[in-house]
């Protein structure tokens, strides 16, 4: 019985550790594509101002 509960805890580590990279990940690409939504939103704002908009 000892050993069951051992393999559900290493499952529930694995489980958590598997969760953070992915939420970890998820972070990561958020940051990213905020940046690229600013150098697009750049871009724009400045072919306005050479059209004399």
């Amino acid at each position: 019985m000892s050993g069951e509960s051992k393999e559900n805890n290493e499952e529930d580590t694995r489980q958590a550790k598997r969760e953070e990279k992915k939420r970890k990940e998820k972070a990561r690409i958020r940051k990213h594509g905020k940046g690229l939504g600013r150098i697009y939103r750049d871009a724009i704002e400045k072919r306005k101002k050479e059209k004399g908009e």
